[in-house]
């Protein structure tokens, strides 16, 4: 078996994944939507280099905003660890070109989802800098509660959030020359679906 290293193109994606990470979560808190844009560059990595790559930008992105501007960025790291992981196992499955975006996005979205509402009803009741936020406060005053509240919100946030990032990172995918794909994967073909 040959030892795969990581070569510059990878270094470099993922570079440019957190960064990605970082404009889009700004642009969510500072005009207060309701999604996070905050795991494109993460769907991103996984899609193109795999799993274990996949959970690398959404923890550095994390820990750098996380001591930057929003300290939930930091609690949450793990949600996004998760959403890279799983990103990279699903696109290993499906091919981009048929676009099962849906699909693919409700693949992604369940494991984060859990671990993300367990951290949001544990350590902050619900209330985070999220507008999502905004909808849990108001839905807790209804028969749901506040924790059935942060799941139902958390579950439908996080979906649109994972189709738009899904929608968006199976077009640059596809917008890949073949060459740039192959020198990211290190010369090793990704099953063919990527």
């Amino acid at each position: 078996m040959t030892e795969r290293k990581i070569n510059t193109y990878q270094i470099c994606l993922v570079a440019l994944a957190v960064g990605i990470n970082i404009v889009g979560g700004q642009i969510a808190l500072f005009l207060k939507l309701p999604v996070y844009l905050d795991s494109i560059g993460t769907i991103l990595t996984g899609a193109l280099l795999g799993p274990w790559f996949g959970m690398v930008p959404n923890l550095l992105s994390g820990i750098f905003m996380g001591m930057t501007v929003d300290i939930y960025s930091l609690y949450f790291a793990p949600v996004g660890m998760i959403t890279g992981f799983v990103s990279g196992l699903i696109f290993r499955r499906i091919s981009v070109k048929k676009a099962k975006i849906l699909l693919a996005a409700a693949g992604i979205t369940i494991p984060g989802t859990i671990v993300s509402s367990v951290i949001n009803a544990l350590l902050f009741g619900g209330v985070t800098s999220s507008g999502s936020a905004i909808l849990v406060q108001l839905l807790a005053k209804t028969p749901l509660g506040l924790t059935g509240s942060i799941f139902a919100v958390q579950f439908l946030t996080d979906y649109l959030d994972r189709c738009i990032s899904v929608f968006l990172v199976s077009i640059c995918v596809t917008v890949l020359g073949g060459e740039l794909r192959r020198k990211l994967s290190g010369g090793i073909r990704n099953n063919g679906t990527v």
